[in-house]
């Protein structure tokens, strides 16, 4: 056995381009480390609806340049069979590690096999890309980026010419196309002949900002950011000088990208610490809220003053944000269907139908959510809100704070606060309190083990309250495709449990709704709703065995 990952180690190092990987190599097949190198040799990582993603180094189980080279290669085989092989692929790229290299691959790659590639300028957001997709007329596109994952990781996102991530089959077919990929010496790779694209592209974008505020609205408010480390800061400062809002107050440690992400665990706003020095700059600054972006700038966190937190600074949940731009839009409107995926709150549901909205439910993720018929907004529990879909159709951090920023800056001219807007939201629908239980693993067997468990012992009650119905999302329901979750309906409650399809997570969604008939009954519903939340995350954990 020994032997066989020697064998399979020298054959990877023989097609190896990166000298840093290569080394890497070397050195693990010199000093003989048979469990790492049985941990990188263990198969290869797969490509599905998130592409790929993974921990930077050598092998196939690892994220560098051959993974990369082999993806584009496949990507390029998938467009050239559907006929499109003289079309143009964007390609963008965030500020990670080996980010630009993986860019100038697939652009190498794009070339050799006769379709047109063009790279963003520079390091930006995700959405960008996207964007520039449709503005193009492109085929394709791909980012470079892992979003909120730890520094050592990194990642491919693949559109296709919609301007939306790809969905099944296409996964599928490209995964495909990329195992049948021959020795990478037979994969040409010009040393030029793509385009580097110049700022105009980006221009365009920012021209298209404008187009998520209401004309002659208020643009008061006062804004602390951070971009924790991304490529945020340069496009959504440009784009609130734009709209005319006072220049956001930068978080300075966090300002400029990054990739060791030095002041962070984890890049991600809705880790624990994270916030801290955006919330440390708001109390010398004392602005009206805090907007934070992910690292590639796709997602927007939002944060507000509350004298009974410790710090005196609240994050907003995702599912929150979500219903105040969708309460923010109604107000506004605006015509079309509001979507959101099965994990998010129900309130949405209920904002869409009193303002005779369609709405619709999808699986996890935007590749689903930017496909509704009709879309108008979308947004998910995962700080992700689609705010432009004309413009963009995925997650938008730049635009959807924008939005937020014009939503407070409206209310602040009436006296009123965020909160305030979520207290009236209560008050028509009941108030959604929402949470989750999420469980980081090592060994991905405690994840299928966890599920195995669910699916032969459903829980009967959580917290004390009935299970009315359990469904199995793997055979599928009458409205969506099958996917490996798990969705329980209580009495005033709903749990979805799924693996995360983006990192070695189990992720448990959990919401109740407590009726409330006047705004003296809020705070014992606020308490109510979080004993409900607590005890549901104690009763599943040991139903799960987590």
């Amino acid at each position: 056995m020994q032997q066989d990952l020697i064998a399979q180690a020298r054959a990877w190092l023989a097609e190896d381009p990166d000298p840093e990987t290569r080394d890497e190599l070397a050195a693990l097949i010199e000093s003989g480390s048979a469990d790492e190198l049985a941990a990188r040799f263990a198969g290869t990582l797969q490509f599905g609806t998130a592409g790929l993603r993974g921990e930077l180094g050598a092998g196939p189980m690892r994220m560098n340049r051959c993974v990369v080279i082999r993806a584009a290669a496949g990507l390029a085989a998938h467009l050239k069979a559907r006929g499109q092989g003289g079309g143009l692929v964007v390609i963008g790229y965030d500020a990670r590690y080996k980010s630009a290299d993986f860019a100038r691959d697939t652009a190498a790659v794009m070339t050799g096999a006769g379709l047109r590639a063009a790279v963003l300028p520079r390091p930006l957001p995700t959405p960008v890309l996207a964007y520039a997709i449709r503005h193009l007329g492109a085929v394709a596109g791909v980012e470079v980026t892992a979003s909120h994952n730890p520094p050592r990781d990194n990642g491919y996102k693949v559109y296709l010419g919609d301007g939306s991530q790809i969905v099944p089959p296409a996964d599928g077919e490209i995964a495909a196309e990329i195992a049948a990929v021959g020795p990478l010496d037979r994969v040409p790779r010009p040393d030029q002949g793509w385009e580097t694209l110049g700022e105009e592209v980006l221009a365009a974008y920012l021209a298209r900002t404008d187009a998520v505020l209401a004309a002659g609205s208020p643009r008061t408010a006062r804004v602390v950011y951070t971009a924790m480390h991304g490529v945020g800061t340069s496009v959504l400062t440009a784009a609130f000088d734009r709209a005319g809002f006072p220049a956001p107050v930068l978080v300075a440690e966090q300002a400029e990208p990054d990739p060791a992400f030095p002041t962070v665990a984890f890049p991600n706003p809705e880790e624990p610490g994270a916030m801290d020095l955006a919330f440390a700059t708001a109390r010398r600054t004392e602005p009206d809220i805090v907007i934070a972006n992910d690292p590639d700038a796709d997602r927007c966190a939002v944060a507000v003053p509350d004298p009974a937190t410790e710090g005196g600074w609240r994050m907003l949940r995702g599912d929150e944000v979500g219903a105040l731009l969708a309460a923010h839009l109604v107000d506004r409107g605006v015509s079309g269907v509001f979507a959101e995926s099965i994990v998010s709150s129900s309130l949405l549901g209920r904002i869409a139908r009193k303002a005779g909205l369609g709405h619709e439910e999808t699986l996890t993720g935007f590749k689903w959510i930017a496909r509704v018929d009709g879309l108008r907004y979308g947004y998910e529990e995962a700080l992700g809100y689609c705010v432009d879909p004309e413009g963009v159709r995925d997650k938008d951090g730049i635009t959807a704070a924008l939005l937020v920023a014009e939503l407070a800056s409206v209310l602040k001219e009436q006296g009123r606060t965020l909160p305030d807007l979520l207290d009236d939201l209560a008050l028509v629908h009941g108030l959604h309190a929402t949470d989750q239980l999420s469980v980081r693993v090592k060994d991905l067997s405690v994840i299928s083990d966890a599920m195995a468990r669910l699916r032969e012992q459903p829980p009967t009650a959580l917290a004390g309250l009935a299970v009315t119905s359990a469904e199995d999302l793997a055979r599928g329901t009458a409205e969506l495709p099958p996917t490996d979750g798990l969705r329980y309906r209580l009495q005033g409650a709903r749990v979805i449990v799924r693996p995360s399809g983006t990192e070695p997570k189990l992720k448990c969604y959990l919401e109740v709704v407590v009726p409330v008939g006047s705004a003296d009954e809020l705070p014992a519903a606020r308490a109510r709703g979080a004993e409900l939340l607590d005890g549901i995350k104690r009763d599943l954990a040991a139903a799960a065995g987590i």
